[in-house]
């Protein structure tokens, strides 16, 4: 198990147990690494993972001692309002709990991706340092080609990971990892826009089709696809209009992409846009298509 491995599973621990005793925490990693004899955590370890936990995620580990010495996370925004580190811990958490029960192999299924991930260490090396990189691209319907960029952020949705950076043609483009065939960091240094903020950029916008304006949308989900779309929201805008009980009315401000129709249309009849009235035609032409298609 790795160091970071480790920090995770103890920030889980207590985020999860909200309050906890050194000697539970010890009990539980007892348990989780599988240890067999009752040697305890050393809060002299403890000590060390949590200031490493601190200068690594800026997580503040803090004790309580009214009560008894118990343990908890004095931030936990740092966790749930920053979504990469949530993703990241929840991600990490879940690949502990899965290795560490193997056995079960044949009875948990995941979905095998063509994510880029070999790409990933590359860019984001760039990134940090502020390196332009030579890609050598294909788009799915086009040979591929070579071309300077500069790496600004990633973006994951759908299972890929995407890059957005300035090509060499002046234009912010959005790139597949999963379509790139080679990536090399060049020797040439780029500026980060001053005004550029990688969730403000995306923020208007259902997944990576970018370029239209974001406006009013109403969508309503019938019967018991209220409570999905209420407990996994489509955007970060949505909110409940009103729930009549037999459907319920959700307003969104977002842009109306090809991202976004895609979406809409893969829950069927569960949902239907009340407003704009454009979107509305957008659907009824690919309703109308595909009826064509499966007479």
């Amino acid at each position: 198990m790795t160091k970071t491995e480790k920090h995770i599973w103890l920030i889980d621990t207590i985020y999860r147990a909200k309050k906890i005793s050194l000697k539970d925490i010890s009990a539980r990693w007892r348990d989780y690494a599988g240890l067999n004899n009752d040697e305890e955590l050393a809060r002299a370890t403890f000590n060390r993972w949590k200031d490493d936990i601190y200068l690594q995620f800026g997580i503040i580990i803090a004790c309580e001692r009214a009560g008894g010495y118990r343990y908890y996370i004095e931030n936990p925004e740092v966790i749930e309002n920053n979504t990469l580190n949530k993703w990241m811990l929840d991600t990490i958490a879940t690949g502990n709990l899965i290795s560490d029960n193997t056995a079960l192999s044949d009875r948990i299924l995941v979905n095998r991706i063509p994510s880029g991930n070999e790409h990933l260490k590359s860019i984001i090396g760039a990134m940090k340092t502020c390196s332009r990189v030579m890609l050598t691209y294909r788009r799915f319907d086009r040979e591929s080609h070579r071309f300077p960029m500069d790496p600004y952020c990633l973006k994951l949705f759908e299972n890929r990971w995407y890059v957005l950076g300035k090509n060499n043609r002046g234009q912010t483009k959005i790139y597949g990892l999963d379509r790139i065939q080679e990536v090399n960091a060049l020797d040439e240094r780029f500026e980060m826009p001053d005004d550029f903020d990688a969730e403000r950029f995306f923020a208007p916008f259902f997944g990576i089709v970018t370029g239209e304006r974001a406006e009013r949308i109403v969508l309503r989900a019938y019967n018991v696809h209220r409570h999905y779309m209420a407990s996994l929201p489509l955007h970060d805008s949505q909110r409940l209009i009103e729930d009549a009980g037999e459907y319920a009315d959700f307003e969104l401000t977002v842009a109306p992409t090809y991202d976004l129709v895609m979406k809409l249309l893969s829950f069927g009849t569960m949902i239907e846009v009340l407003e704009p009235e454009p979107l509305r035609n957008t659907m009824r032409g690919w309703i109308s298509e595909l009826h064509e298609m499966y007479k």
